[in-house]
């Protein structure tokens, strides 16, 4: 299965449904916004270093915007479903470098919403997510200014931040853990456990890649 193909194409129904106005859990960003980002990122790469480099995010930012200025929004969700540049070109490359960012951003529209709840999903999209969640624990977490274990509901541990000083337990779904370590913590369902200063400390870091 091509979980990236699949998550695509709900992020898409979910962008129609919605409209161009809908709020999502990036700061700042509606569902028209988030639609323009994820086209830039896969067609215009003279402007994909911004979203991870300061110095070079006004001009991403000046792309972006251009990219809503030139296209009505289904015009961009309809570019959006349809994998471009290398990715459109190799469905593997695509479930390897997308599908962690487009359930990361399905879920930045679906729980944005009121009365959102969690998805049940299939068991191998499970082991997948947790997969890469345990493999780039010490990524994501790595500007954490504690220790953090994270547990796997069903089985699973990993570990990042700091190797020395306190340490929090994070306790979860796969899918949630994900949420958290892509720094949406106060819109994952997961448990803390630890000291409730390093706990805060925790729900307020920058984490993600």
């Amino acid at each position: 299965m091509n979980h990236a193909r699949d998550e695509r194409s709900a992020l898409c129904d979910s962008f129609d449904a919605l409209g161009p106005d809908a709020p999502t859990l990036c700061t700042g960003w509606t569902t028209y916004d988030l639609a323009a980002h994820l086209v830039l990122r896969e067609r215009r790469p003279d402007a994909m270093g911004g979203i991870a480099l300061k110095p070079l995010a006004g001009y991403t930012a000046s792309v972006q915007n251009g990219l809503k200025a030139k296209h009505p929004y289904p015009e961009l969700v309809g570019l959006v479903r349809k994998p471009g540049g290398v990715y459109g070109l190799l469905p593997s490359l695509d479930e390897a470098v997308n599908m962690l960012e487009f359930f990361v951003h399905h879920e930045d529209v679906r729980r944005a919403q009121p009365s959102w709840e969690p998805r049940a999903l299939p068991a191998d999209l499970d082991r997948l997510i947790w997969a890469r969640v345990s493999s780039g624990a010490r990524l994501m977490l790595r500007k954490s200014p504690v220790g953090v274990v994270l547990h796997r509901l069903g089985g699973g541990v990993a570990v990042g931040g700091p190797r020395q000083g306190p340490r929090v337990e994070v306790t979860g779904t796969a899918s949630e853990l994900l949420m958290f370590c892509f720094g949406r913590q106060e819109h994952a369902r997961v448990e803390l456990t630890g000291e409730p200063g390093d706990v805060t400390r925790l729900r307020g870091a920058s984490l993600g890649i």
